[in-house]
């Protein structure tokens, strides 16, 4: 390969890692909208319940976000080399 190809090469790598991030940060975010739906849900359901619920629901929100953190870092890393 000539030298003018892989230059053009290496400048698309950074911003097909944003949109690949950009793609991959949406699994994240409906999975945090459905675990609070599913919370708030249920403490409507059950009143009582409600304290273990919310405790179920960051743990699981917690798990999640690591998903989108990292995605980030993968991002940086394709975007510096």
């Amino acid at each position: 390969m000539s030298d003018a190809i892989l230059a053009q090469a290496a400048n698309l790598n950074p911003g097909l890692a944003a949109i690949g991030y950009g793609l991959g940060a949406i699994g994240p975010g409906i999975g945090v909208g459905l675990i609070f739906a599913a919370v708030i849900n249920g403490s409507a359901r059950q009143p009582e319940a409600s304290g273990k619920l919310q405790t179920i629901g960051y743990s699981t929100f917690v798990l999640t976000e690591v998903l989108a953190l990292i995605g980030i870092v993968i991002y940086f890393i394709a975007s510096l080399s």
